[in-house]
């Protein structure tokens, strides 16, 4: 919402906007751009406005809802109207349960380097954009397309709005337990996407991942570039790509782990479809710096290092452990992971959440809901910390991952520590 409320500000609107609370390192951005912000729902604090624009976290009782409903007021969804903003543009949208943010940033990146003024729309902060979002005057576009509602009035996935040429789809998995039954109802979502890419159009997928593979062999009427089949070969272990008789190595690429290396190729062949060479997207991607609370370094203090992850689900934390510990096999780690989505913190993925942190040396749990059995589980971060504390100087990294506030672990971790 906060990149909609820039790209809105940019086409000539006057924008302000409400939410529950603000924090890093939205709450900055927001501030740098000048957008007013209202602290919570009260009716008494709803602007008049021309147009409300009601994000997927709001439904019937919330004030503000129900002082629009009940005035008759106009309102749309933030994918409805960017959705509107975005027609006549060659969208590329970035989609999967995990990467989405990074993948999408690397593709801007790329086309930035290279002298294109895109615009752009993706979560997160990268540091090296001033922005998360950009109107941009080339026609191209590049959208982190989720699969989440629209709106409580819109049960449609947001990505359908965004009607892209080029689709990435970095994997399909199961999440969203709040609005999604199981996998075949996220399945049917990413369909219904695929229905609309035009002939012209292109898919970029794994060919190893089943249930994209899945959706694609239903019905897909544009052309399919898969990845580790036919004419391209990727090897992580020599972080090489292979295209024909082409070898490229993505080597001197800078970020961690097997799942930066697969978004590093979703972006280099989604660049390559408007003819940025693989080279020259190997050379633009040295210069990436990634993304804030991917796999972020702190600080160090008192020779402990402190790393920020948004991984949340099973399989991303999995794959953020083997990062770190590939890069660090002989030092010892410990894990805090809050189970802050709606699937995580249902208990759905119990068995694979346990397994997805076998590669640290210890992990403290935080699970308000009590959902999980565990060694080291805790109902809140106070009780968490408490414990930390008595155990931290036996560690050498702290890797944090939680989709929500990391700042309620980071602050009290470093203070800590700097007593020391």
């Amino acid at each position: 919402m906060a990149g909609l409320a820039q790209i809105l500000k940019e086409s000539g609107h006057q924008v302000s906007g409400a939410d529950i609370q603000f924090y890093p390192p939205m709450s900055e951005y927001i501030d740098d751009i000048g957008i007013k912000t209202i602290q919570g729902y009260k009716r008494e604090t709803l602007p008049d406005a021309d147009l409300y624009v009601i994000g997927n976290a709001l439904s019937r009782g919330n004030e503000c809802v129900e002082e629009i409903l009940d005035k008759n007021l106009p309102f749309i969804s933030g994918p409805e109207i960017l959705g509107k903003e975005l027609k006549g543009r060659n969208v590329f949208a970035i989609s999967g349960t995990h990467g989405k943010t990074t993948t999408s940033y690397m593709l801007a990146h790329v086309f930035l380097d290279q002298g294109k003024d895109v615009g752009y729309l993706i979560g997160g902060i990268s540091e090296g954009f001033e922005n998360p979002a950009k109107l941009g005057t080339d026609p191209i576009f590049v959208i982190e397309a989720d699969e989440y509602d629209s709106a409580f009035f819109d049960k449609r996935s947001k990505f359908i709005h965004y009607s892209p040429s080029n689709l990435i789809i970095n994997n399909i998995e199961f999440d969203h337990a709040d609005i999604f039954n199981d996998l075949e109802d996220i399945k049917r979502q990413f369909h219904h996407l695929i229905k609309i890419i035009p002939t012209s159009g292109n898919i970029i997928f794994f060919n190893n991942d089943v249930n994209t593979s899945e959706v694609l062999n239903r019905e897909s009427w544009c052309k399919k570039i898969a990845i580790d089949s036919g004419d391209i070969k990727i090897d992580f272990e020599s972080k090489s790509l292979k295209i024909d008789n082409d070898e490229f190595s993505l080597e001197e690429l800078p970020l961690i782990g097997e799942h930066n290396f697969r978004n590093y190729v979703s972006a280099i062949l989604a660049a390559q479809i408007e003819g940025v060479s693989i080279n020259a997207s190997i050379n633009s991607l040295k210069k990436f710096k990634g993304v804030k609370r991917r796999m972020d370094f702190i600080i160090e203090s008192s020779n402990i290092c402190i790393y920020d992850d948004f991984a949340h689900h099973p399989t991303a934390i999995k794959l953020s452990c083997r990062a770190i510990k590939n890069k660090f096999p002989s030092k010892k780690i410990l894990g805090i992971v809050e189970l802050g989505s709606n699937t995580m913190s249902s208990g759905y993925h119990k068995e694979n959440l346990v397994n997805s942190f076998e590669l640290l040396d210890e992990t403290l749990l935080l699970d308000p809901n009590k959902k999980y059995k565990y060694g080291n589980v805790f109902d809140s971060d106070k009780s968490l910390i408490k414990h930390l504390k008595e155990i931290i100087f036996e560690y050498d990294i702290i890797l944090i991952m939680t989709n929500k506030d990391s700042q309620k672990f980071i602050k009290p971790i470093v203070k800590h520590l700097e007593k020391k």
